[in-house]
């Protein structure tokens, strides 16, 4: 018997939303946004945690959420209550993770289900299915077959992930851990948490990217994709629905911190009030509409903090000091 390797075919597309995927990825690292935003850092794992619950029928407001984790009284279910409580610790466990050992996985399913599964962090022993009223539209592999499938799933992650880019390995990933559903409950919780993990390793700022939020806005999507690769035998959809979701919330985040860069910071916002996007300026028309006269002014508080932040950049790049150089906002 060949080893162990889930059915799925990178496409061209795939391809495509990886490259622009990892395009944003360097504008944010520009930004470096999230090291200098703490306050931004928490709503974001807060909107993670209530949106990957909401997705399994948890009924907490969004601002109920932020009050468990705040450590406020919360009037609600008990088993919601405690939900809330166990996402914040698996999700506070992140950088401790090692997202390629199943024992550590098994561990963050302790987690998510402290308190509310007998077997948690322990594999089901009885029979699982997906049901729609009184008829089963999807049947989950035996009992007795989960310690092998999980094993090779993560044996072909071990020997892939210098392979195969982590924005697709991490969905291919997601995919079939739902499709064995090794646990008894929790199983897309832990899923939509180990996706994230797999990424964190790749570049830190995926830890408090809010990707289970865009997930929750299209969520009977992320349900039919699932439904359509169990019957076709492949998760190539499902790889393509998560990079758009990836793609989508990357664009969302860059919006809110180029706000957030702007409103902290007087200067850039009239260096930028008063430059059009990819429009190219000369320092003596930038200070002109600023109505500055020192060119030592313009560089140190308006340009320099501008450029630093990828907001704005030069025509001339590798020539910083020279006389045609212009600059333009992006």
């Amino acid at each position: 018997m060949g080893k162990y390797v889930p059915p799925f075919e990178i496409s061209n597309e795939m391809l495509n939303l990886v490259s622009s995927i990892m395009e944003k990825i360097g504008k944010l690292s520009n930004y470096a946004y999230l090291d200098k935003m703490p306050i931004l850092r928490r709503n974001n794992r807060i909107k993670s945690i209530h949106s990957s619950l909401a997705i399994e029928a948890n009924s907490l407001s969004l601002g109920q959420v932020k009050d468990i984790i705040n450590g406020k009284l919360v009037l609600g279910p008990q088993k919601e209550v405690q939900e809330v409580q166990n996402a914040y610790k698996a999700y506070e466990e992140i950088e401790n993770y090692n997202p390629y050992s199943l024992d550590d996985l098994k561990k963050a399913h302790g987690f998510l289900t402290y308190l509310i599964l007998n077997d948690s962090g322990k594999f089901r022993k009885g029979e699982d299915g997906v049901f729609d009223g009184d008829k089963c539209i999807f049947m989950a592999p035996p009992a007795e077959r989960i310690p092998l499938l999980m094993n090779n799933l993560f044996d072909w992650m071990n020997e892939n992930k210098d392979v195969i880019h982590p924005l697709i390995l991490s969905s291919i990933f997601h995919y079939e851990f739902v499709f064995i559903h090794p646990f008894s409950d929790g199983n897309g919780r832990c899923a939509r948490l180990w996706q994230t993990v797999i990424l964190s390793k790749y570049k830190d700022f995926f830890e408090y990217l809010p990707i289970e939020s865009q997930i929750f806005k299209y969520q009977d999507e992320y349900y039919r994709v699932i439904n359509e690769c169990n019957l076709k035998g492949n998760s190539n959809k499902f790889i393509l629905f998560m990079l758009h979701m990836i793609n989508e919330v990357l664009e969302e985040i860059m919006n809110v911190s180029q706000e957030m860069i702007i409103s902290s910071n007087i200067y850039i916002k009239k260096l930028l009030d008063v430059m059009e996007y990819d429009v190219p300026m000369s320092a003596n028309e930038i200070m002109d509409k600023l109505g500055i006269k020192s060119k030592e002014t313009l560089r140190g508080n308006y340009l320099e903090p501008a450029i630093n932040e990828g907001l704005v950049k030069l025509t001339i790049p590798d020539k910083p000091t020279s006389k045609n150089q212009m600059y333009y906002k992006v």
